[in-house]
């Protein structure tokens, strides 16, 4: 039974992962945000950065992919379930037999993945371009980094989409977060440049840990220990987002078969 149940959510997942992908790469503002902006910022940094060698360029390279997935994480993941009730199929994604969590999962998955297509774009723009050597120090430690950001972030994706479908006014502020995040998770540059009171927003944030553990295992920068504790924030942050959206969701639910009111927030 737990097998046949597994299989069945799978295979949803899987189908909603597809059909957002394709949906996705015939969007202008999607491949705009996730594959054209970061491979602008990288253009421009490295242009401005260019006489310092490997080392700046491929803390660019990361910086600017993080940009990517953030980007999609904000407008994409956030609007993933929002989307749904423009076009009218709100109310029948609820009441279909697979829980909204799962079909959540699956497009914040393509976005995902989507965006991390920005990293290798940028890496060939600065091969193309600057005629630089973009070496990662320790590609076992970037690997894993990468997958671990990869859960970190759907883990978020699940939680705007949620917060979004809850209270519609908050996509009102995502024009507003998409560069603080930027700056305050160091993706393009140390927080150690910021005013010291900035720094607890920081650590709060899952993917300046990302940029911590992709930074420090692209560059060497970062002891082993080091990555292996931003991985285990990334996770943390991971399980606390998903309870919480795991929480928001039900609330969903409630409104939509109890109280009657989601298409009336």
């Amino acid at each position: 039974m737990r097998n046949s149940m597994f299989m069945k959510y799978f295979r949803a997942v899987r189908t909603t992962f597809e059909i957002t992908l394709r949906q996705n790469f015939s969007d202008a503002f999607i491949i705009f945000a996730v594959i054209i902006q970061p491979m602008i910022i990288a253009i421009l940094a490295l242009w401005m950065l260019r006489e310092r060698g490997g080392d700046i360029a491929i803390f660019v390279i990361v910086g600017s992919g993080l940009t990517g997935l953030w980007s999609g994480l904000l407008f994409i993941s956030g609007n993933s379930i929002t989307g749904e009730r423009w076009v009218g199929t709100l109310e029948g994604l609820v009441a279909s037999p697979t829980p909204m969590p799962y079909i959540v999962l699956g497009k914040n998955l393509a976005n995902v993945f989507q965006s991390l297509i920005s990293m290798l774009a940028s890496y060939a723009i600065v091969a193309l371009l600057f005629d630089l050597q973009i070496n990662v120090q320790n590609p076992l430690l970037f690997g894993v980094s990468i997958l671990i950001t990869v859960v970190a972030f759907v883990s978020f994706g699940l939680l705007m989409a949620a917060l979004f479908v809850i209270n519609p006014s908050f996509a009102q502020f995502q024009n507003g977060l998409e560069f603080p995040i930027y700056i305050l998770a160091g993706f393009l540059f140390p927080i150690a440049l910021l005013p010291g009171w900035t720094t607890p927003l920081s650590y709060i944030l899952a993917p300046y840990w990302a940029s911590l553990a992709l930074h420090g295992s692209a560059t060497g920068a970062s002891s082993s220990s080091e990555i292996a504790f931003s991985w285990a924030m990334m996770l943390i942050f991971a399980t606390l987002y998903a309870y919480i959206s795991n929480r928001l969701f039900n609330v969903v639910l409630r409104r939509a078969k109890v109280d009657a009111t989601l298409s009336m927030q």
